[in-house]
């Protein structure tokens, strides 16, 4: 993982991508320390699939720190209407209360349709200037994400979170 000391004010706008299913041991506090450093390095503006798993934990963190950081925004980018009724029910109720407090939220089809992951995944690639990344294999829609903003806006504007699979 890049030093993020030496990313400060590069960055206006992140992407964050990562795996559905988290380890039991996953470190929701670090999560939210290494969120918290970008925002002091002057990342104001987070965009956020709202899927199960790492998107929701990180939109949990970022509430968190709007409250210390008032300034930044939080933008929901869901696939299709109604994506929430397609998770279990303790992560409906948790997608629900999380998405309800977000700024913004940019709905891109009304309804499921083989590639609207990808579609909207892309549309977050082209929003965002540095992509946040929980991905620690290398194959799967996190690393398809990975990939293409690697292709579209370079490496050096991808930070990991533990690992990179990649490497």
């Amino acid at each position: 993982m890049k030093q993020l000391s030496l990313i400060k004010n590069k960055y206006k706008s992140c992407t964050l991508t990562g795996h559905r299913i988290l380890p039991k041991n996953f470190d929701e506090a670090a999560l939210t320390n290494q969120l918290e450093e970008l925002i002091k390095d002057g990342v104001d503006t987070f965009y956020n699939g709202m899927a199960m798993g790492f998107d929701l934990v990180a939109a949990s963190a970022l509430i968190s720190l709007k409250e210390r950081y008032p300034q930044i925004r939080l933008i929901a980018c869901v696939p299709f209407y109604g994506q929430e009724s397609r998770f279990p029910k303790k992560w409906q109720d948790f997608y629900t209360n999380t998405i309800s407090r977000f700024d913004e939220t940019v709905v891109l089809a009304e309804h499921y349709f083989d590639g609207c992951y990808f579609k909207r995944n892309d549309y977050m690639i082209d929003c965002a200037d540095l992509l946040f990344a929980y991905c620690v294999r290398a194959q799967g829609g996190t690393a398809y994400t990975v990939r293409s903003f690697i292709r579209k806006k370079g490496e050096e504007n991808v930070l990991f979170f533990e690992s990179n699979p990649f490497l």
